[in-house]
């Protein structure tokens, strides 16, 4: 079925819900591969089985479903020469157990479930099998009773271990061996058992050296007098690791040797697994069966979209007899894109043999195709606006539409000019309707009311609006186009009923009294309230901004240094004194080294003030002036004196 419709419809997350109730593995793919599907027979089947599932569900919840864990690396090692380790026989004596608990737990059930209990007849049980894993196999190691010659091996062993044991004790008691001994405890090192001693007294101890501490001052000896029976010990060992070899590999023929029998009894956990999964999701989002028809006749009676659940306003809904296209109108909000998916979402459930949320007696078509043109479906990547990304879908809608498709549009002709948009919008319901496809779609548009209305084989349906409360009611009336409440909604919320009076003027050409609806507005009055006190807080901000602007600009046609200020330069690394103000540029006289230089003020940054420096009122003239500079500036302000020069110095100290 179409992948668009799938994503936009949400049937994945369905899937996904689904897969909750199972336990296996593999009863999860079996989901995950889950499709409508388009053959009426093969639905009706797999509807049955999940009523029956259902029925067995509601009367008990504990169904013997094996989770088949380890089960598929199991199989992996049939016929590859690999041996089965005791894990691995636990696992299969695991399914045999409960392949036979399933077996008789369907059997039981014959009468409410016909149909699927008959399934649990091809499991086989297998009693040898199991009985002779259980019997070698216990607590997932091969039992000493495993056989006869396995029994007296490990009987050996055992008196081997206590006649060493005795032996080591019997050193550790020795009164002369105990000033030898770092801990009276026997251990063991590469397979051999050794009591500590201390390094120093290593040539006191009679026996060899397995090993010894990592400070090297403890070393682990095997006593001369037990090394015999260890090495009995070993070979009894080694005589017992071939005796389970023996036992592991026969039993590893028989399983497989039944090879085909148990890919069967897997085979069949996982398909209950999987039926009584679907069972379970019945009963959570109370689920019923339905009927199914080829005329492209959907009778659905009160009808929930499973993802919203018990929240949801069930959804009557019948098309396909005397007319096949339906034309929802109604608010924003109104629950329009609801019943789309809900249509769409339920049609798809019930074709993939999953009860859907619906009354008894509801009834779906089956279709080859569903096809969907729901949301935005901008995408950024793609760079389509959202109205290109309509008409992409759209056109793929147009490509494969006939009278085995079920199409679905929401808000159609949206996302561009009104006018154009009404016209596409018409232009491509009557070329889907031609096609013969069975049809839902949402608009705003009034003349696309009139287009249904007027039009054989469409209708008009509308989602109710409670106008008092501003409040959807969820709930479609076929047979009657939505109104447009967007202007009592206004008058509602607390819109000036002239506001109003005049957008109708301009609508619909003629003129309307508004001020007989009253309403009391009291949430807008109250969020009017609080919004213009918001916008007053802002307006208080903007005018401190300014004033801040204002004093910094101010600041800004001040000097940043003045004559006499110490100030570091960057890129020379050193300090020198302001001896000119700022001139165009931006540069200022500084006297660095005894000479005068002319930097740019964004290399300067403040050392040391003037104020730090020198004296209030002093006489800079005195630093930066030549003496006869000053002399002939002292004479000149005293009198009218001819033949003397004074150097006047501006921004550029070496400008004169």
């Amino acid at each position: 079925m179409n992948h668009k419709a799938i994503e936009l419809l949400e049937y994945n997350k369905i899937k996904e819900t689904l897969k909750s109730y199972a336990i296996s593995d593999l009863g999860k793919e079996m989901i995950e591969k889950l499709e409508p599907y388009v053959y009426i027979n093969v639905i009706e089947k797999y509807m049955n089985e999940t009523t029956e599932a259902r029925a067995i569900v509601n009367i008990t919840s504990s169904i013997p479903i094996h989770g088949l864990n380890g089960i598929e690396k199991v199989k992996q090692k049939f016929g590859k020469g690999d041996m089965l380790s005791p894990e691995d026989l636990d696992t299969i004596a695991g399914l045999l157990k409960d392949t036979k608990k399933l077996k008789g737990f369907m059997k039981n059930k014959e009468s409410t479930a016909p149909t699927i209990s008959q399934y649990a007849q091809s499991i086989y049980e297998l009693n040898d099998l199991r009985q002779e894993i259980e019997r070698c196999i216990v607590y997932g190691r091969v039992d000493d009773k495993a056989s006869s010659q396995l029994f007296k091996i490990r009987k050996k062993i055992a008196i081997l271990e206590d006649k060493i044991k005795s032996k080591l004790d019997n050193v550790l008691r020795n009164e002369k061996a105990k000033g030898y001994i770092q801990d009276a405890i026997v251990s063991q090192r590469n397979g051999r058992y050794v009591i500590p001693i201390k390094s120093e007294y290593r040539k006191n101890i009679d026996g060899d050296v397995h090993d010894k501490s990592s400070s090297g001052s403890t070393i682990f000896v095997e006593p001369a007098e037990v090394k015999k029976a260890q090495d009995e010990l070993n070979i009894c060992r080694i005589e017992e690791e071939k005796e389970v070899y023996i036992i592991l590999s026969t039993l590893t023929n028989m399983v497989e040797s039944f090879e085909r029998e148990l890919t069967i009894n897997i085979e069949a956990m996982a398909y209950y697994d999987f039926l009584f999964a679907k069972g379970k999701y019945s009963k959570d989002i109370d689920g019923r069966g339905a009927k199914f028809n080829n005329k492209n006749h959907i009778n659905m009676k009160q009808g929930k979209h499973p993802l919203i659940g018990k929240a949801a306003v069930p959804l009557d809904f019948v098309i396909g007899e005397d007319y096949r296209a339906v034309v929802i109108t109604g608010p924003n909000t109104g629950g329009k894109t609801v019943v789309l998916k809900t249509i769409g979402l339920l049609t798809m459930m019930a074709q993939s043999g999953l009860h859907v949320p619906v009354e008894e007696n509801s009834e779906f078509a089956v279709f080859v195709d569903i096809l969907a043109d729901i949301g935005d479906g901008q995408s950024i990547e793609q760079s389509l606006s959202t109205f290109s990304s309509h008409i992409k879908n759209i056109v793929n809608i147009l490509s494969c539409a006939d009278q085995h498709t079920l199409v679905i549009m929401d808000e159609v002709g949206s996302g561009t000019d009104p006018g154009e948009g009404m016209g596409l919008a018409v232009s491509i319901l009557q070329e889907v309707y031609d096609k013969g496809s069975t049809m839902l779609a949402t608009t705003h548009y009034s003349e696309i009311k009139e287009f249904a209305g007027n039009n054989e084989g469409f209708i008009n349906g509308s989602m109710e609006f409670d106008v008092n409360t501003l409040k959807p009611l969820y709930k479609l009336n076929i047979g009657k186009a939505g109104e447009s409440n967007a202007f009592l909604i206004a008058l509602r919320l607390g819109m000036d009923h002239r506001i109003i009076e005049k957008a109708h003027e301009i609508t619909y050409k003629n003129k309307k009294d508004y001020s007989k609806y009253k309403w009391e507005a009291k949430e807008t009055i109250t969020d009017s309230r609080e919004a213009i006190a918001v916008h007053q807080q802002q307006i208080e901000k903007l005018k401190k901004a300014e004033q801040k602007n204002a004093i910094g600009e101010k600041q800004k046609l001040k000097p940043k240094f003045k004559i006499g200020d110490c100030v570091y330069i960057s890129y020379m690394d050193k300090t020198g004194i302001i001896c000119s103000i700022e001139n165009a540029k931006g540069e200022y006289g500084v006297t660095v080294m005894k000479k005068k230089l002319i930097i740019n003020k964004t290399r300067l940054s403040l050392y040391i003030s003037n104020d730090e420096l020198y004296p209030e009122d002093y006489d800079f003239d005195i630093v930066f002036e030549s003496k006869e500079n000053r002399k002939n500036k002292k004479l000149m302000s005293k009198r009218m004196a001819e033949g003397i020069e004074v150097e006047i110095r501006k921004g550029d100290p070496r400008k004169v």
